[in-house]
C-alpha cells in the first residue's frame, strides 16, 4: 500500500523548493514532484541573477520585501553561502513618486538624487531626471538560491509530471506519469502549468503566460552599473551579474503570450532589437549589442498580485507575474503555514483576501 505523505508539492521552482524547505525544517514528510529538473530551460526560476529591491509603489510590498530579506539572510547563515550580493538600486521614471511615497510610508530608507548626482556617482547609467536610490538592495544569486533550498528538501522526484488532482476531503490523490501519490495536503507551485492542474479540481486560475527575453551586455569601461528599473509605461530594468562582468537587462512584461509546453528558447529578434535600443539609451557604460540572450516564462495574474491560497486540502502558490523571486523564502513560509493549517501573516489585515484565487470570481 502506498504511504500517505504529509505534503506533496507539484513543481520544484523557487516557490515549491521554498515551501518544501520550510516544511522539512518543521519535520514534515514532504515530497516534491518535478516534471523536468530544478532550473530546467522552461522554468520561470532559472538563471543566474535576480533583483532584490524594496522599491514598490505599495507599502505592503515594501514591508514584505523587508521581511523576505531577513529570510534570505537566515538561509545564508544556515548554508554558509552568499545569496544576496549588495548593490545600489535606482528607481526612476513616471512612477518614481509613488515608489518614494510607499517606501517612506513603510519606513524603508531611500534618497532622491538629482540627474547630475546620478551621472557623477553612476557613469555607466544615463537617465533624464531624478532617481530614487535604495541602500538595501541586492542581486540574488538565483541558481545558488535554488541549490540551497533544494538541499533542505529530503525528497525531490525529477521527471515526474502530475496530470490530475483529486481531493476527497480527507486527502489528495495526485495522478502522475510515474503512478499515484497520496498526501494529506498538496501544494501546487507549478507556475504557468498550475491553472491546468487546478482545473481538474474545478479551481479556476486566470492567467496569461508570456515568454519574456533578457539580454547580457559587456562593459565598454569599468563594470560599475547599478541595479535600475524605470517605473513607467515601459519598464526596462538592469542588474549586474555576480561573478561576471556581464550586465543583464530586460523589459518587464514585453513578451508575447505562450503555451508553457511549447516554449521556444531561441532569441526573438524584435525583443533583441528593443533591448539594444534601451541599452543604447540608458547604459553608456556597456556595448548595446547583446553577447547573449535568454528566454524566461512569466506566470501572470490579471492584477499582478500573487495567488497564495488554500481550497480544501489543496494549497495554491502561483501567479508571481515576474516579480516574485525576491519574496521566495517568505512565500515558502506562507505556503507551509497554509499546508499545516497554521496561522499566517497572510491571514491578517485582509491580505488573505488580496492573494485569494477567489478574488477573480468577479471577472467571470
Amino acid at each position: 500500500m502506498t504511504p500517505v505523505r504529509d505534503v506533496a508539492i507539484v513543481g520544484a521552482g523557487l516557490l515549491g523548493l521554498a515551501a518544501g524547505h520550510a516544511l522539512a525544517a518543521r519535520g514534515r514528510d514532504v515530497v516534491i514532484l518535478e516534471q523536468a529538473q530544478v532550473g530546467h530551460p522552461g522554468s520561470g526560476s532559472k538563471g543566474s541573477a535576480r533583483i532584490f529591491r524594496l522599491g514598490y509603489p505599495d507599502p505592503y510590498y515594501v514591508a514584505a520585501a523587508r521581511e523576505a530579506r531577513d529570510r534570505w539572510h537566515e538561509l545564508e547563515t544556515q548554508s554558509g553561502r552568499r545569496l544576496l550580493q549588495p548593490a545600489p538600486h535606482l528607481t526612476f521614471g513616471t512612477g518614481l513618486r509613488g515608489v518614494h511615497d510607499a517606501m517612506t510610508a513603510a519606513g524603508a530608507p531611500s534618497k532622491l538624487l538629482q540627474k547630475a548626482e546620478v551621472a557623477e556617482r553612476f557613469p555607466a547609467l544615463r537617465i533624464d531626471g531624478q532617481a530614487l536610490l535604495e541602500p538595501d538592495s541586492a542581486v540574488i544569486a538565483a541558481d545558488e538560491a535554488l541549490t540551497v533550498l533544494a538541499a533542505g528538501v529530503p525528497e525531490i522526484r525529477p521527471g515526474v509530471r502530475v496530470t490530475r488532482l483529486a481531493d476527497d476531503g480527507r486527502e489528495v490523490t495526485l495522478r502522475t506519469s510515474a503512478g499515484a501519490v497520496t498526501a494529506r495536503t498538496a501544494i501546487i507551485t507549478a507556475g504557468p502549468w498550475s491553472s491546468g492542474l487546478l482545473a481538474s479540481v474545478s479551481v479556476a486560475v486566470p492567467g496569461r503566460p508570456t515568454l519574456e527575453q533578457v539580454a547580457y551586455l559587456r562593459p565598454s569601461g569599468p563594470d560599475d552599473g547599478p541595479i535600475f528599473i524605470s517605473h513607467g509605461e515601459q519598464a526596462p530594468y538592469g542588474l549586474p551579474v555576480p561573478g561576471s562582468r556581464h550586465y543583464k537587462i530586460g523589459i518587464h512584461h514585453s513578451g508575447t503570450a505562450t503555451d508553457p509546453d511549447a516554449q521556444s528558447q531561441g532569441a526573438d529578434q524584435r525583443l533583441t532589437e528593443r533591448l539594444a535600443e534601451f541599452a543604447q539609451r540608458y547604459l553608456p557604460g556597456y556595448h548595446p549589442e547583446p553577447v547573449a540572450t535568454e528566454r524566461c516564462i512569466y506566470d501572470n495574474t490579471p492584477d499582478e498580485d500573487f495567488i497564495i491560497d488554500r481550497i480544501g486540502n489543496i494549497v495554491v502558490g502561483c501567479g508571481t507575474s515576474g516579480h516574485g523571486f525576491k519574496f521566495g523564502p517568505l512565500l515558502g513560509e506562507w505556503l507551509a503555514d497554509l499546508a499545516t493549517s497554521q496561522d499566517s501573516v497572510i491571514a491578517e489585515d485582509g491580505l488573505r483576501q488580496r492573494f485569494s484565487v477567489r478574488r477573480f470570481d468577479r471577472l467571470d
